[in-house]
């Protein structure tokens, strides 16, 4: 091995991706151990890491061209050893000037004088710090100030975030393409609204309260059905460069708030919307008719209180035919749908705002190759039938959609280019329903989870792969408490 030359040793090297293989072979000689040092670009840390400063220069001095470092410490117990402090960080940020993509996860002995010292890394361009109990604003102008080639920053579960001055010097610099912020109880997304001109050059943006007990109840407030949040434009920003865009657990009423993104987004492709109150038509029309290139949506809908005029109030969803008419009309390169609807009977079926009759004309006008729905009461065996003549729908996902029978399987086993077919507790199909899809012989996978009426024995041989789980009252109800449905 040590008579090899070391062009091909590094290329040898080059095709080893698992990263304990690397370890394992950087034992072998000290020509491999060089090589495979200078050679790693990426590792991934955590309570294992000696934090000495002698300890961590050595760990630099191995690794001199590393590019991304993620230090994680979830599930860290004080019988682990010491965590990484802020003196530890600074030897990283001083000894790793390649450093472009830095995460932090649960390090909870960093602080923002740990997070000033990233300012010595010039070449950063992501950052993510995901629950990160010392961190504050502060810190995070230290990093906006000194880190001039940020482009993407993720901040999640940072508590004591709550002060946006940095929020507002990123936006005047006007360098992040991606930001991400989640469950951040001190930033309203409102603030955003003070990122001024760095909206111009977003492409990626995610914002998610943190989330109440009660989020997905309908609450006491009754929002307005015909209210036009885009018919005057008040906020005076662009951001034409935003591709993908989630919202999720925000309010926007009274104030309007981050719901006027949804007008502005000329280059939006995929689409996010998770329990956001007050949403109505208005806003999904003001979208489609702005955003043609859109690709992808996902709708998570709860319950709302809406009213047309003072003497008559609905208890539905946010959206109604309207919407699934606009997209149809004006977002013809639709490919991925996916519907859920949280807290709706099938008893009550005026509780979504959708009509199968509406949902039809969006798949039949649209190239859908991907669709999911979750409890979706409105749909049954004769959407089935429509579905299955869809020339583009590979990929389905059914669950908790009680009106879906073995009728229904016998309709969609001959869709034309359907090959991944999920069906999770969905208690009116039955092994008959099962043996419609397997005579088809087009599946190559299927997923059967928690429907009571299939055995494993009938979906045995129905697709090249099939995942069969038992149907479970306990497991059931864990599943559903936890929200995944």
């Amino acid at each position: 091995m040590e008579d090899l030359p070391e062009a091909l040793l590094t290329e040898i090297l080059k095709r080893i991706t698992r990263t304990s293989d690397l370890n394992y072979l950087s034992l072998v000689s000290k020509q491999l151990y060089k090589i495979e040092g200078n050679q790693r670009g990426a590792v991934r840390v955590g309570s294992g890491l000696c934090t000495t400063t002698k300890a961590l220069t050595s760990f630099c001095a191995r690794f001199p061209n590393l590019r991304k470092v993620e230090i994680d410490y979830s599930g860290w117990i004080p019988g682990h050893g010491k965590q990484l402090d802020n003196k530890g960080l600074s030897v990283f940020s001083s000894h790793c000037s390649s450093l472009i993509d830095l995460t932090l996860s649960f390090c909870s002995c960093i602080d923002d004088s740990g997070l000033a010292c990233l300012a010595y890394c010039k070449t950063l361009v992501s950052l993510r710090l995901n629950s990160a109990p010392k961190i504050t604003s502060v810190g995070l102008f230290s990093v906006a100030v000194g880190c001039t080639s940020l482009s993407a920053l993720h901040l999640i579960d940072c508590e004591k975030i709550n002060t946006v001055e940095w929020l507002e010097y990123l936006g005047r610099d006007g360098s992040l393409e991606e930001l991400v912020v989640k469950n951040c109880q001190g930033i309203n997304h409102h603030d955003f609204l003070k990122f001024g001109s760095g909206w111009m050059k977003l492409q990626k943006f995610e914002f998610e309260r943190k989330r109440d007990r009660f989020d997905c109840l309908p609450g006491d407030v009754v929002y307005e059905s015909s209210y036009d949040a885009h018919s005057m434009d008040v906020y005076d920003f662009c951001c034409e460069s935003l591709k993908d865009l989630r919202l999720a657990h925000i309010k926007t009423w009274p104030e309007v708030g981050l719901r006027v993104l949804l007008g502005k987004c000329k280059g939006l492709e995929k689409l996010c919307l998770e329990y956001v109150r007050a949403l109505n038509d208005n806003d999904m029309i003001a979208l489609s008719r702005s955003c043609s290139n859109l690709k992808s949506i996902l709708l998570r809908l709860n319950l709302q209180r809406y009213s047309s005029d003072v003497s008559y109030c609905e208890t539905r969803t946010s959206f109604t035919d309207n919407s699934l008419y606009a997209l149809a009309l004006n977002c013809r390169m639709l490919q991925t749908v996916d519907l859920s609807f949280t807290g709706c009977s099938p008893d009550w079926p005026s509780e979504i705002g959708f009509t199968q009759q509406g949902f039809l004309v969006l798949i039949q006008s649209c190239p859908i190759r991907v669709l999911v729905l979750n409890n979706a009461n409105f749909f049954d065996d004769e959407g089935m039938k429509a579905l299955s003549s869809s020339p583009h729908l590979e990929t389905l996902e059914l669950i908790l959609c009680h009106a879906v029978t073995d009728a229904g399987m016998r309709f969609i086993a001959h869709t034309p280019c359907l090959s991944n077919l999920t069906l999770r507790v969905c208690h009116y199909i039955t092994d008959v329903g099962v043996a419609e899809l397997g005579r088809a012989h087009k599946l190559e996978s299927l997923v059967i989870e928690y429907c009571g009426e299939v055995s494993p024995q009938a979906a045995q041989g129905v697709a090249k792969s099939v995942h069969y789980t038992k149907y479970s009252s306990d497991a059931l109800m864990k599943i559903i408490g936890l929200g995944i449905y």
